[in-house]
């Protein structure tokens, strides 16, 4: 009556690993889901800003977390059919592609956290090289476009105020047409609007550009990290639960 017990006893713990696995599968593809949307939105929304920066970083995190996502959302069926099918090959095979999603979620993590302790400092020392040198110049198109979709958005106007614009290749070219500032800069954009830059016709925001877009970057950042941390966090719990009902499978005699 003693082993009759203690083969209820396991195959009640058998069941109870599988709907904790189950639990955390549903839970995991959720996360993954939202790992990968935070990804695409983090990428889509203004990835005109990506030409403006000097390094990748913040590109590399994205598409990592992209990555991460995507192999969320498939790991989890894989997840369902090894808890229903109960094999250990695929159990282990479940264990080690939860490993591995955990490895590249810490990496995105980590790369989104070590570029924010040094953000602002990049764009101090790049931002402003940047837009007066490469806008409106011969194959810097996409680099022009982000800086007008910059100060539009952003409502500002120079990386750190319109008086910036005075050392720009642009301005003091016979392209500019007389312009003190791009167009861009305008609060109502008309044709040579730029030709003014009293207050009343350009935004004077204080900090510029570099401000707004430190801000923006900056909130991005640690939404990527804590998304990125937290559910590679939670894939802790998940390859606990497979290793238990390995464990478990594993001393059924049948």
């Amino acid at each position: 009556m003693t082993g009759a017990y203690k083969d209820n006893q396991e195959d009640w713990m058998t069941v109870c690993f599988k709907y904790l696995l189950f639990v955390f599968n549903f839970l995991f593809w959720v996360g993954g889901a939202a790992v990968l949307g935070v990804g695409i939105w983090t990428l889509l929304e203004k990835s005109d800003y990506l030409s403006l920066l000097a390094s990748s970083t913040f590109a590399v995190s994205t598409y990592i977390l992209i990555l991460a996502g995507g192999l969320v959302v498939v790991t989890g069926f894989l997840g369902c059919c090894a808890v229903i099918r109960e094999q250990k090959s695929c159990l282990s095979t479940y264990f080690f592609c939860l490993l591995f999603i955990f490895l590249i979620e810490l990496v995105a993590g980590v790369l989104a956290y070590v570029y924010y302790q040094k953000l602002s400092e990049e764009l101090k020392q790049h931002l402003n090289q940047t837009m007066t040198e490469n806008y409106s110049q011969p194959g810097k198109d996409a680099i022009s476009l982000a800086v007008d979709r910059l100060q539009q958005d952003f409502k500002c106007c120079g990386s750190n105020n319109s008086h910036d614009w005075t050392m720009s290749v642009y301005i003091s070219s016979k392209q500019a047409e007389g312009r003190v500032v791009p167009d861009s800069c305008c609060k109502t954009i008309t044709p040579h609007c730029g030709r003014r830059d009293h207050p009343s016709n350009v935004y004077k925001v204080e900090g510029g550009c570099i401000t707004k877009l430190e801000k923006f970057l900056a909130d991005h950042l640690l939404v990527i990290g804590a998304v990125g941390i937290g559910v590679a966090c939670m894939q802790i719990c998940g390859m606990v639960f497979t290793c238990c009902l390995y464990k478990r499978i594993k001393m059924d005699p049948y």
